[in-house]
């Protein structure tokens, strides 16, 4: 039990610790500032054509009745916070690259300072959320890698059955 302990006081110094730095974004170390040099509306365009894939691949799955096997499930999972995270990126970049509502100043190599427009601190703070998109894509990609694991492992476990198996040859 004191192993226990120990392992849930570490999980949450670093979980309490986490929170802090999101709950008061003075410093805003989590984002990336860079120019765009693709047009921003093909880039936008996009973000809904990724969606709309992504929203067509749930659908298929589930007509299919593939999201029965658990690896299917996790890609159909992965599908989703990808449709989460393309619907977070077009809207950073509505803000920042299209209505200019939100600028973002590099104050020196480590941080930026967000200011909106109107002066809105919940505009800023929506912005500065919003920007944490990889909080939706990486659990995406683990989803997905996940996935595609169970159903190589599913693959692996139908291969190697015997009435799969001719004369003790693949």
């Amino acid at each position: 039990m004191n192993l226990m302990k120990k392992k849930i006081t570490i999980a949450f110094f670093f979980l309490s610790t986490f929170a802090g730095g999101v709950i008061n974004p003075v410093l805003v170390l989590a984002t990336q500032i860079h120019g765009a040099p693709e047009g921003v509306y093909a880039h936008q365009i996009a973000h809904i054509f990724f969606m709309l894939s992504m929203g067509f691949l749930i659908h298929w799955l589930r007509e299919r009745k593939l999201v029965k096997k658990s690896g299917w499930r996790f890609i159909q999972y992965a599908a989703f916070f990808l449709i989460l995270w393309n619907m977070d990126a077009f809207l950073v970049h509505l803000l920042n690259d299209q209505l200019k509502i939100v600028q973002v100043q590099r104050m020196d190599s480590w941080h930026i300072q967000l200011s909106a427009g109107n002066g809105s601190k919940s505009l800023e703070i929506l912005f500065y959320f919003a920007k944490l998109d990889h909080l939706f894509c990486v659990p995406a990609l683990l989803f997905l890698y996940s996935g595609l694991r169970r159903l190589l492992k599913a693959s692996h476990s139908e291969i190697t059955r015997p009435e799969n198996q001719r004369n003790g040859q693949l």
